[in-house]
């Protein structure tokens, strides 16, 4: 008797058996990027949950990849997963980077932002003109837990520079879930842009984001198409020192493509790592001598400004040519910069810009300059 109420429950264990799928059962890709490389949204063969994998989602992250299960039909968590879950489409979402915001708001559903990390820097007009109706929850070491609880969001969408963010460990305490969104790791332009497909996919409206992003393409790559009649290539040289340190961008960056695509050349080629480097002002005045145009001075405002405060840069011919332009013209009383919010998402609009400065002649009847303004 033993023997046999042994054999039954051991069958009725088998039969009983886990049901839930694993995250390894996730294999159908719901959507397959074309330019991005840093996330999937998945599904199983049969269900409507998804799960969302973002990649590298911070910089030196390697092999970590932060996770979000968006559960629908009351379909069951997969077995094991301890990540966050979306039990709804997200309503109500906190922002810690103001291109998140960028994305919303092409998505059209930037009303669904409730909280911000710096809403001075912010340049996106519903969020200046709503602020006594969004939260300002500070900065990671700095955040304010009471406000952003508060706030009672459905959704924080972190980011990460060198390591994970801070508030990971406290928005697990209080179960509000999250997700880090990495596309200022994307070197592509238009890398960048795809990823208003995730941000979608949190709204429940993939196909919207789908189609938003869908024009981008084509009409950045008819700019580079127009760019192939030009007969030479302006030599380009970038930045200005930052804290005493002159950085220049790998040939892999995006405003390095941008400037590729533009039909620039980029007068740092050696650089072929994947980060910045550090130059001497001895060699940042020879590329400076070399260059046809010089872009991004930072926060300079005026060449009366750039020649005192670098006064040796003040005989290279294209400061007396006039050939600086900065991505400056759309910035806040703060020194928020609207170039990295809403140039995130429109990468052709900067890709005009800097065909304007580069190759004017191609497109005589544009429209003003967007981001850039001549350094005057």
């Amino acid at each position: 008797m033993r023997r046999l109420l042994c054999s039954l429950f051991t069958l009725l264990t088998i039969g009983c058996g886990d049901p839930r799928p694993t995250t390894d059962d996730f294999t159908h890709a719901c959507y397959e990027p074309q330019y991005a490389s840093g996330f999937e949204i998945l599904a199983t063969p049969e269900g409507r949950s998804t799960l969302l994998r973002v990649h590298n989602p911070w910089q030196g992250a390697g092999d970590n990849c932060s996770e979000l299960f968006i559960r629908r039909n009351q379909e069951p968590l997969p077995k094991g997963f301890t990540g966050a879950v979306l039990e709804k489409p997200a309503q109500r979402i906190v922002c810690l980077s103001s291109s998140y915001i960028a994305m919303l708001d092409a998505l059209g559903a930037v009303e669904r932002v409730v909280g911000v990390s710096g809403i001075d820097f912010i340049s996106n007009t519903y969020i200046r003109t709503h602020r006594a109706q969004i939260g300002d929850v500070g900065y990671d070491s700095n955040l304010n837990y009471e406000l952003l609880v508060a706030l009672d969001p459905d959704l924080v969408l972190l980011y990460g520079v060198s390591g994970a963010s801070e508030l990971e460990p406290k928005l697990r305490e209080l179960a509000i879930p999250y997700l880090y969104i990495g596309e200022y790791l994307e070197q592509s332009p238009l890398g960048k842009a795809e990823w208003m497909v995730l941000m979608a996919e949190l709204l429940d409206a993939r196909e919207e984001g789908i189609r938003r992003f869908a024009p981008l393409p084509e009409r950045y790559h008819a700019l580079c198409d127009l760019v192939a009649t030009a007969p030479a290539r302006p030599r380009v040289m970038l930045n200005t020192p930052y804290r005493d340190t002159w950085y220049m961008p790998s040939v892999d960056n995006y405003v390095v493509q941008l400037i590729h695509d533009a039909g620039g050349d980029y007068l740092y080629p050696e650089n072929q790592s994947n980060s910045s480097v550090a130059i001497d002002l001895e060699r940042a005045y020879l590329l400076c001598a070399e260059a046809d145009i010089w872009l991004h001075q930072g926060t300079i405002r005026s060449l009366a400004e750039l020649q005192q405060r670098f006064p040796r840069f003040a005989d290279v011919p294209c400061i007396k040519r006039g050939q600086l332009y900065n991505n400056t013209l759309r910035t806040t009383e703060a020194g928020g910069n609207d170039f990295w919010e809403s140039g995130v998402v429109r990468p052709d609009r900067i890709l005009q810009d800097l065909i304007r400065i580069l190759h004017p002649e191609l497109l005589p009847q544009a429209e003003d300059l967007y981001y850039y303004k001549p350094l005057q």
